[in-house]
C-alpha cells in the first residue's frame, strides 16, 4: 500500500534497506541470539551504506533527509526477524545522538555525532539507574565540578550497547536535591579511568543486544564534554530526544510485527490439520485479520505523527499514543501468530517465538505503557500538566 509520507526517494531507500536485512543480517540471526551478540560490523555497514545519519545535516556526515526516512530504516530493519538489532542500532541513530546533533557544540559533532553516523564509534544513552527508571528526574549520578572538569560518580543499569559502546550520552544530577532543575547531559568516553561494565544483563528477549550495568567512579570529563550552555539544561534537551527514540521505538514495532504476521500467513497457507489448511478454519482467519487491522491501525497512527511532525508540530500527545500503541500491538500479533504455529510457536528453534519474547521489551522501554498514558493524560487535558 502506498502511503502520502513516502515519496519514491524514500521507497528506493526501503528496497535498499530490505537487500541490505535479506543478504546481510537475516542469514545470521540465529548465530548471533545464540551467541548474545552481533558484531560491530553491523553498525559499520550501516555508516557506510548511509543508514545512521539520515536525518543528519550533510555538514556532519548525514544525508540531510527528513524523519520519515529514518523511521523507515529503522522500520524495514526489524524486518531482520530479530528485535535486538533494531534495538541496538537505532540506539546510535535515534538515541544517543539527537541530543548532541539539536544541542552540542561544533567540537562535539566532530568528535561524537560524525563518527557515530559513520558507524566508526558506537554510542549509547545512560539514562536508567538500579533506583530511578521511569522517574528520571530522581537520579542519584552525580556530577560535581573541578576546576575545567567534572568529576562523576554512579551506576547506570540497562544500558543498550553497554558493553561495547566507546561513549555514553550520560544523565547526571549537577545540582543535587533539585530533580528537574539539576539534569545535565554528558559525553562520556567509556575508556576514561574509572567508567567499568560492572556486569552483562541476561534477558527474555533481545538476546543479541548486550545490555549492560555500567559503573562510574571518580570519572573525570571535561567541561567541554557537557552538551549545552551550563549546567541543568539536561532535562529538556533529553525530553526532546525522548520523543526521536518513542518514534523509533514505535517503527520498530511495525515493523517487527508486520514481518511476524507475514511469516505466520505464509505457514497457515501451508500448513494442514483435520484434512485442510488452517488458513481455510474461519478462527483462524479471523485472529489473522484482526492481527492485520490493528497492524495498519498502528502504521497509520506512526506515518500520521511523523507527517505532522515534518510540518513543524510537535505532538508530544500523539508521539506517546503512537509508541505505547504499537507496541502494544506488536505484542498482541506476536501472541496470535505463536498460537497459531501452535506447539511448534513454543519452541526455541521457531522464530515466532523469539518474536515472542522479544515483542515484550517495547512496552516496557524509552517510557512504558504507564509513563506514556501520563504523558497523554496531560498533554489532552485529562489531569493538569
Amino acid at each position: 500500500m502506498a502511503y502520502p509520507i513516502f515519496t519514491e526517494e524514500h521507497e528506493e531507500l526501503r528496497r535498499s534497506v530490505r537487500r541490505f536485512v535479506d543478504t546481510e543480517l537475516r542469514p545470521h540471526v540465529e548465530d548471533w541470539e545464540e551467541a548474545g551478540s552481533f558484531p560491530d560490523e553491523v553498525f559499520r555497514r550501516c555508516g557506510e551504506l548511509g543508514f545512521l545519519g539520515l536525518h543528519y545535516p550533510t555538514e556532519w556526515g548525514g544525508s540531510g533527509g527528513d524523519l520519515a526516512a529514518s523511521l523507515l530504516f529503522v522500520e524495514e530493519l526489524a524486518r531482520c526477524g530479530c528485535g535486538a538489532i533494531p534495538m541496538a542500532v537505532s540506539v546510535q541513530s535515534h538515541m544517543c545522538t539527537p541530543a548532541i546533533a539539536l544541542f552540542g557544540t561544533d567540537d562535539q559533532k566532530e568528535r561524537y555525532l560524525r563518527p557515530a553516523i559513520e558507524g566508526r564509534r558506537i554510542g549509547a544513552i545512560a539514562i536508567t539507574e538500579p533506583d530511578a527508571g521511569s522517574d528520571v528526574a530522581g537520579i542519584t549520578t552525580r556530577a560535581v565540578p573541578d576546576g575545567d572538569e567534572w568529576v562523576i560518580d554512579g551506576r547506570k543499569m540497562f544500558i543498550t550497547n553497554g558493553a561495547r559502546a566507546d561513549w555514553l550520552t550520560l544523565v547526571a544530577q549537577t545540582e543535587p536535591g533539585s530533580r528537574h532543575r539539576g539534569i545535565t547531559l554528558f559525553l562520556v568516553d567509556t575508556d576514561t579511568p574509572g567508567v567499568a561494565v560492572s556486569r552483562k544483563l541476561r534477558k527474555l528477549g533481545m538476546w543479541a543486544s548486550d545490555t549492560a550495568e555500567i559503573a562510574l567512579d571518580g570519572v573525570r570529563v571535561p567541561h567541554a564534554n557537557l552538551i549545552g550552555s551550563h549546567p541543568g539544561e539536561g532535562f529538556r534537551q533529553l525530553a526532546t530526544q525522548l520523543q526521536y527514540e518513542r518514534l523509533a521505538g514505535a517503527a520498530a514495532s511495525v515493523g517487527h510485527a508486520a514481518e511476524t504476521l507475514e511469516r505466520t500467513i505464509a505457514y497457515v497457507r501451508e500448513r494442514r490439520a483435520f484434512g485442510r489448511r488452517l488458513a481455510d478454519f474461519q478462527v483462524i482467519a479471523h485472529r489473522l485479520a484482526d492481527a492485520a487491522t490493528e497492524l495498519e491501525a498502528a502504521r497509520a497512527l506512526l506515518y500520521t505523527t511523523v507527517w505532522r511532525t515534518q510540518q513543524g508540530e510537535y505532538p508530544v500527545a500523539e508521539i506517546s499514543m503512537a509508541k505505547k500503541y504499537a507496541a502494544q500491538v506488536q505484542c498482541r500479533v506476536a501472541d496470535t501468530c505463536l498460537q497459531c504455529f501452535g506447539g511448534a510457536g513454543y519452541l526455541h528453534e521457531e522464530p515466532v517465538s523469539r518474536a515472542y519474547r522479544d515483542a515484550r521489551l517495547n512496552r516496557i522501554g524509552a517510557g512504558t505503557d504507564e509513563i506514556m498514558n501520563e504523558v497523554i493524560a496531560k498533554r489532552i487535558g485529562i489531569v493538569d500538566a
